[in-house]
Parts: structure tokens; sequence; C-alpha cells
């Protein structure tokens, strides 16, 4: 079973911006307006692309327009009627339709450019393995296997119990992009945790030379802080009592002399060293 994410990507087409000034030299009473065409699109080619032109006018959105509707949208009572004019006016419904055709040659070739400008460099994936609990009882546990951040797409992970590869209880998704040339992909093992089991997750990728094994940790985070703290804290609090004895040893030797150390220094057997 596998989960398939679209990519969504906002490609800037043609931004312009003007402004006008009312007889000054400097930006008091000036008015600004842009204009903005944007495409998203998932498939290399164009041919999901949905188009949208924005007008703005001092930063507030007036007039927009979009594939999928097909007409102009106002946002303000003015707006609304020159919204109007536009969807009564076939010319200007009809260059939106061909600024939309021109998108998808123009997008197919720019998407050739990209990769081929990046087509030489891979980025190694971060990769994380650790556990989650479901709310299922018959699925005690599931293992994610996490990659980040690489580049180019195509990337595998697999799952190995025992040295064996597992193929029963493995979800996964699609490679998904970050919106930045960069993917992420993640995979999903059901399992039932026994002390005896090793499990890991194999990468697979153009930036690794050879195939990557990263080994799940079946000792529980938190179990493993509380471990490291209480650890810790014995060994701050057995640090305190033997410069505490260290110190009463040498306030007795300066009381009652060599010998009274002695005498104590025998009463504790932690103490390796006796005066």
């Amino acid at each position: 079973m596998s989960f398939s994410f679209q990519q969504n990507l906002d490609f800037i087409v043609c931004p312009f911006l003007f402004l006008t000034n009312t007889g000054t030299m400097n930006n008091v009473g000036a008015h600004y307006a842009m204009g903005l065409w944007r495409l998203q699109f998932s498939a290399d080619d164009g041919h999901d692309v949905l188009y949208t032109n924005l007008i703005y006018y001092n930063k507030k959105l007036l007039i927009s327009y979009n594939s999928t509707e097909e007409k102009f949208i106002g946002y303000t009572e003015e707006a609304m009627k020159i919204a109007d004019v536009f969807n009564k006016n076939t010319y200007y419904l009809e260059e939106q339709k061909r600024t939309l055709e021109n998108s998808m040659q123009y997008i197919s070739e720019t998407m050739k450019i990209v990769d081929a400008a990046v087509m030489d460099r891979t980025y190694k994936p971060q990769v994380r393995v650790f556990s989650t609990k479901t709310g299922s009882s018959d699925h005690p546990g599931i293992l994610v296997c996490s990659a980040y951040s690489f580049y180019p797409k195509l990337l595998t992970l697999t799952w190995f119990r025992n040295e064996e590869e597992v193929t029963s209880g493995v979800t996964f998704t699609d490679e998904m992009s970050n919106g930045n040339w960069l993917y992420q992909k993640h995979s999903y093992l059901e399992y039932t945790p026994t002390a005896a089991d090793h499990i890991s997750c194999m990468v697979e990728h153009a930036s690794l030379r050879t195939p990557k094994l990263y080994p799940w940790e079946n000792f529980p985070e938190s179990r493993r802080n509380k471990l490291i703290v209480g650890t810790g804290g014995l060994l701050l609090g057995l640090a305190f009592i033997i410069v505490g004895v260290v110190y009463y040893i040498k306030h007795m030797r300066g009381e009652n002399g060599l010998q009274g150390a002695k005498g104590l220094c025998t009463h504790l057997p932690f103490v390796t060293t006796c005066p």
C-alpha cells in the first residue's frame, strides 16, 4: 500500500509594479499597484497547471482570475463592477485562456532548464528511525523510517529484521517535494516488539556509494533519558559523600590526631586510602 502526495510549486511568472505620484517627487500621496501571474503545478509538462491572475492596489487584492472558474472576481464594490465588465468582454476571457496555454509550454521549457542545472548535484538524505504507537490493539506499534532533504528524487527504503528483508506489514509514501527542489520519503513497519529482534532500515540513493543501514534502537528514548539522569544524580551524590568523608577525616585528624582518623577509616569500607 502506498500514499501519494501532490507536489505544489508556486511559480511567479510575470510580476510588475508601478506607482503614480500626485505631482510630488517623494512617496507622499503615491499609489501602488501590482499585477501577478501565478502558476501552480505538479507535472513537469504543466498539463495540470492552475493559472491565477491577481491585481493588487495599495497591498489589497482587488480582482482575481483563475483558470478553474474561468472568470474574474472582484473583492470590493468598485472591483466587482470592473470584474463584471471583464467577464462580459470575450476578448479579456480569451486572453486569459491563451495565457494558460502559453504557460504550459513555458513550464515545460523552464523545467528542462532547471533539471539540466541540478542534474549533476546530489544531496544525501537525513535519516531517522523511530517508533510510534497506534490506537489499535491488534498493532501495538509502528516503526517509521524517514528520509529528508535528498536529491535526486528517486530513493528506496527497505526494512530488515535480523538481517532478513521484511515485506509484510510495510507501507510507504511516494517521494514528496519540500518545495526547495529537495525531497522526503517515509516508510512504516507494523511490528510486535521482542527483545531479540534487530530491526534496521536500509537507504539506497544516488548520493550514497553503497546502501546504508540505519538501526532502530529499541530502548525507548524516555527510559534512556531517565537512566542518564538517574546515573548522573547517583554519581553526583557519591561525589558529595566522598568529599564530605575526606573533609571529616581531615577535621578529625586535626582534633584527635592521626590515630583517631585511622580508627574512623576502618569503619568506612568505601574509602580506599587511610591516613
